[in-house]
């Protein structure tokens, strides 16, 4: 009778064990799958967010380059005020996936394009076109190396 306890005791230990295990392989599973989805989703949002800016800053070429031909800049600013209305949009999206540091940056990146956005608007305004221009490029390209350490893509996370 001992000897059956002691059986049946040994079988629920291994059924036990062999629970536990299962249980946490799949939720390890679970956990990188979730990761991944999250990582292709912020992925998605910084290539959205980056393309819509390049797109503003073709946008204000065009109103700059109408504005010294002395031509009708209607149009351009049209287009351009179309694209930061989705630059906005894609921006909260941004905010919910990015992590602080690539957010922040987004930020810097939002307000140098503001001033590209003010001069198009107001040619006799604060810069030049190539400024303000380069100011978005040199946020735009920190935000670049924060969304790679964010996706951990040529490294490690930064601490």
């Amino acid at each position: 009778m001992v000897t059956q306890v002691i059986t049946l005791v040994g079988v629920l230990i291994g059924a036990l064990a062999s629970f536990l295990a299962t249980a946490m392989a799949e939720r390890a599973k679970f956990r990188r799958e979730m990761a991944t989805r999250w990582d292709e989703r912020k992925l998605d949002a910084y290539i959205e967010y980056t393309s819509c800016i390049k797109e503003i800053l073709r946008a204000a070429r065009t109103v700059f380059a109408a504005w010294e031909a002395g031509e009708d800049r209607a149009e351009g600013l049209a287009a351009l005020e179309a694209t930061e209305a989705k630059r906005s949009v894609l921006f909260e999206g941004l905010l919910l996936l990015a992590d602080d540091d690539a957010a922040e940056l987004a930020r810097r990146v939002n307000e140098r394009t503001w001033a590209v956005l003010r001069l198009a608007r107001d040619p006799d305004g604060e810069g030049t076109p190539d400024e303000v221009g380069l100011a978005v490029i040199d946020a735009l390209n920190d935000f670049h190396k924060a969304a790679k350490a964010d996706l951990l893509i040529g490294g490690r996370r930064r601490a």
